[in-house]
């Protein structure tokens, strides 16, 4: 037994409550090398005859990438407080893992063991259920679609132009609201929105004013409408907030231009010497070394009171639902703990959302924010799907590590996205073959999470690295493919029908090593999804437990001897 290779921290994605009464435990090991694990657990205080009393419990073997084991077991503690560790086997020798380290025999005082204190209800990490059910689009309102032209800036390019990085199509909300049967027809019941506030540039991403709608796009009385509109409809609607930067012309900042070390603002930005030097040899921080994008500094008071009021103004005022986080990660801690603290306590089921693109543990430990872009899982996705770059055990390994990175409730409500307004149109990505498209979306929207589709991918739209991926959105329909667009639909409309499609316990089921297979559970609903993404016919050898199981998609019986072409799929259902 390799014991460097066994590790537990009684913390985040390895020990945390996933309600008010139920524990995660999960422990990791090196591949392979342990046959069982039992947990050992008990109350602390809890004693006969001088003796601690536990009990033991089975672990499942929940998930193995390319390097660990991972598993798992789920404890409800009658009095909210827990000791454990673990008996580890690996079939010649069985050692006991305590916080103190390994022990041939079973330690019998409890201080030897893991600690879970207590079960704080307040510590109860809980996202906002309703977005379990989501179904997100984003949208670029620049491009999305043309309402009022008496709002078009100067020299508007017509309607399907090719995008230059700095052009301007004159989308509104009115061309969002006129639109909003589109989103409807297709399931759609989430919007993100990309930064929708006064701004000088087509992406908005340059914030003049924080409280105010940009005028390209309508006012507040039409942004109201639009919200009206979208939440009768059952649409919840996510806003874009960049706070880890302003625009150039952001007030406080020209303040500063004007009045340099004068100015009652210089503290708002992180600058190192004045007169500033927007040049090469940038004087302030921004982000990146964009010199209209300074960095503001969140550590200041006054930034701070102003930033929360804007988290605050929008919710009040207008109803939203969340805030998208730009940059997020480049914002302190301290900041985010009191962004959460302010939004929940005008509107507890608001989503929080930041774009991180790496490992995200320490903003997902319930203090700051609900999920994360999903980033992770894109790159995993579209590598095997879209780019055929990895195998089948290359995939699997990364998902797995992904979920084993977070606890269960942070990954039921991870915003898992193909493409955005940041990347390369994924149809472009896949190599403009429909066919890895509809396994792409297949997979995201079967997988655990919330999904996202970037306004124009459901009907084919294409286009490189920005300012290719933001072209305008296509409403001819001619020139929309309405055969993927349908596929998406119908997808969507699975999500709706089998809630084990859209939220059952997830792990990948072996059959073939060219096959990619994996089981989705929810109470007594079992489906076994089994994708061939090759270019050649497999057959197929499924569990016999899967006999005589309907076809989710096709709703046919499943043949015993299933034939899979190439780019087919089967969702096998079962119901126990």
């Amino acid at each position: 037994m390799l014991r460097s290779s066994i590790y537990h921290r009684p913390k985040n994605n390895f020990a945390y409550a996933y309600d008010e009464e139920t524990l995660h435990i999960r422990l990791q090991a090196q591949k392979g090398d342990l046959q069982d694990v039992t947990l050992i657990h008990g109350d602390p205080y809890i004693w006969e005859n001088g003796e601690w009393l536990y009990s033991t419990s089975s672990m499942k073997l929940v998930g193995s990438d390319d390097l660990f084991d991972y598993w798992q077991a789920i404890i409800r503690p009658p009095h909210a407080r827990l000791r454990y560790g673990f008996i580890c086997n690996d079939g010649k020798e069985s050692l006991t893992y305590t916080e103190r380290g390994f022990f041939e025999d079973v330690p019998t005082h409890c201080h030897y063991y893991f600690a879970f204190p207590f079960l704080n209800k307040i510590d109860v990490f809980s996202p906002p259920s309703w977005v379990k059910d989501t179904v997100w689009y984003q949208i670029f309102p620049e491009r999305f679609g043309n309402g009022n032209p008496k709002l078009n800036p100067t020299n508007t390019l017509s309607w399907g132009e090719t995008p230059t990085q700095s052009s301007f199509f004159g989308g509104d909300f009115e061309g969002v609201i006129n639109h909003l049967d589109h989103l409807i027809e297709l399931g759609i019941n989430g919007i993100y929105f990309t930064p929708i506030f006064k701004a000088m540039t087509n992406h908005k991403y340059d914030t003049i004013d924080y409280f105010e709608i940009d005028p390209h796009f309508g006012d507040k009385e039409t942004f109201k409408r639009l919200v009206d509109e979208c939440h009768k409809r059952d649409i919840k609607i996510m806003l874009d907030a960049v706070f880890n930067h302003s625009g150039y012309y952001f007030e406080p900042f020209q303040d500063v231009i004007k009045y340099g070390e004068s100015s009652k603002y210089k503290d708002w930005f992180h600058i190192a010497k004045f007169p500033l030097n927007p040049g090469n040899q940038l004087s302030y921080r921004t982000f990146s070394f964009e010199p209209t994008m300074p960095k503001l500094n969140t550590e200041n008071k006054d930034v701070q009171n102003y930033l929360l009021e804007v988290a605050e103004y929008w919710i009040r005022e207008f109803d939203i639902d969340g805030w998208r986080l730009d940059v997020a990660n480049e914002v302190d801690h301290h900041f985010w703990r009191l962004f959460r603290n302010r939004v929940k306590a005008i509107k507890p089921d608001a989503y929080i959302l930041g774009e991180i693109w790496h490992d995200a543990m320490p903003w997902l430990q319930g203090d700051q924010f609900d999920a994360v872009m999903n980033y992770r899982f894109t790159n995993a996705a579209i590598d095997f799907f879209a780019k055929k770059q990895t195998t089948v055990e290359q995939f699997q390994n990364e998902l797995v590590h992904v979920l084993q990175s977070y606890p269960q409730h942070v990954n039921e409500v991870a915003f898992n996205l193909l493409g955005s307004h940041d990347t390369a149109r994924i149809l472009t990505v896949c190599e403009e073959d429909t066919n890895r498209l509809k396994l792409l979306y297949l997979f995201q929207l079967s997988f655990t999470g919330t999904p996202c589709i970037y306004y124009g991918d459901e009907i084919g739209m294409t286009g490189g690295d920005d300012p290719l991926c933001r072209k305008c959105m296509e409403w001819d329909e001619n020139k929309q493919d309405l055969e993927l667009f349908h596929f998406v639909q119908k997808l969507i409309s699975l999500r709706q029908q089998s809630p084990a499609f859209s939220k059952g316990e997830f792990s990948f089921h072996a059959i073939n090593e060219s096959l990619v297979s994996y089981r989705k559970t929810l109470g007594d609903e079992e489906l076994l999804i089994i994708i061939n993404p090759t270019n050649r016919s497999l057959k197929v050898k499924f569990p016999t437990s899967f006999a005589d199981s309907i076809d989710l998609w096709t709703n046919k019986h499943v043949s015993n001897d299933l034939m899979l072409n190439e780019n087919e799929f089967v969702i096998m259902r079962k119901m126990k």
